[in-house]
């Protein structure tokens, strides 16, 4: 470019310091440094890559149609059973029976632990004995006010202590439940390490029973997606220990934020599989939002400028440049909210190597 600043500057010396000449031949002289200064522009022009109206460039284009698109937000949880709780006794004692071991199923209420209730048992007994003794009081005394013998106070009485003693006996046999380790579900005995003799405590000595027939999903949402993540969005569950994956529904959305974490919980039940295991490691793709006969177009063929985003459409062959508003993005597509419209050719492969009005070529193309 320099050249071109020499050059007039060249010519206005000559013409000062020449000798005067005649119009024509001015005129003359002039149209040779012209003929001249143009040839050298052409020169240059080519040495710095001015560029050939007639080269054409090979791209690859993708066949723009609506499609359904949805943004997911992707987060981590973990498989937990519907059912998993610890039985324990509600009374210390040493046990003195097992009558499950770990892995094996059990019934809501089956006695799975014995303790000690020894003396229990034998106050039991005597009042019991005292029951059928007030029992016999109580008929005779019946009989007797029946026929209008005796007095309603003697009936009375022997009533009151028929039912007292009843009453004794059935607080006795609540006490010596108490001297035992039932199962509050329908499950399996996942842990279990208790053995004859060992003295159990309330609160610290259980058996743990599951039903892996209910599993869930639980997880942690980030505060940020409060509006749009809900319950009944479609997810998408990986489980990779388990080579697995589904698809489903969010079962429950809470409402309210953790102040600690700044999230709020989500759960999604899982069908009945036997690879899946509590505490498996899920991988949570939940869609929070989703727009039906979009126009999608690849990350990679989107520019920005100044100006906002652009790409470059196949135009009869010709390189057209067509600004766009871009939506939302995922997994490497972009949701095109105008600009486009199916049927337009995007030039994905090469976009960044032509300008508007360059001449293309589409090598490839897709849909």
């Amino acid at each position: 470019m320099k050249k071109l600043l020499y050059i007039p500057a060249l010519i206005l010396l000559a013409a000062c310091s020449s000798k005067p000449k005649d119009k024509k031949t001015e005129l003359a002289d002039l149209k040779k440094q012209q003929a001249s200064i143009s040839a050298q522009i052409t020169k240059l022009q080519a040495e710095v890559g001015g560029g050939d109206s007639t080269k054409t460039t090979d791209v690859g284009v993708v066949i723009l149609k609506t499609t359904n698109f949805s943004n997911f937000v992707q987060i981590q949880g973990k498989i937990d059973a519907q059912d998993n709780v610890m039985a324990y006794p509600q009374s210390p004692g040493s046990i003195t029976g097992l009558y499950v071991k770990a892995g094996q199923h059990v019934s809501k209420g089956q006695v799975l632990v014995q303790l000690d209730n020894s003396v229990l048992n034998q106050n039991i007994a005597q009042a019991e004995t005292q029951v059928a003794l007030n029992k016999t009081l109580f008929e005779r005394q019946k009989n007797l006010w029946d026929q209008k013998i005796g007095t309603e106070v003697q009936f009375l009485q022997a009533q009151t202590a028929l039912q007292s003693s009843q009453k004794q006996v059935s607080s006795l046999r609540q006490q010596a439940n108490q001297f035992r380790i039932t199962s509050p579900i329908n499950g399996t005995v996942d842990q279990m390490d208790l053995k004859l003799g060992q003295v159990a405590q309330p609160g610290t000595t259980g058996i743990r029973i599951v039903n892996a027939d209910i599993l869930k999903v639980k997880a942690d949402v980030p505060e940020s997606y409060a509006g749009s993540v809900n319950t009944g969005n479609t997810v998408k569950i990986l489980i990779p220990d388990a080579n697995d994956s589904l698809i489903t529904k969010v079962t429950f959305a809470a409402k309210v934020i953790d102040p600690t974490s700044r999230s709020f919980g989500v759960e999604i039940k899982l069908p009945v599989r036997k690879t899946l295991r509590p505490n498996m490691t899920a991988i949570i793709q939940i869609a929070n939002y989703t727009k039906l006969q979009a126009i999608v177009a690849p990350v990679k063929a989107i520019q920005k400028s100044e100006d906002g985003d652009y790409v470059f459409v196949n135009n009869n062959g010709i390189a057209k440049r067509v600004n766009i508003k871009v939506g939302n993005t995922y997994a490497g597509q972009s949701e095109i909210l105008s600009g486009l419209k199916a049927g337009d050719q995007l030039i994905t492969d090469g976009a960044t190597d032509i300008e508007e009005g360059d001449k293309v070529k589409a090598v490839q193309s897709g849909n």
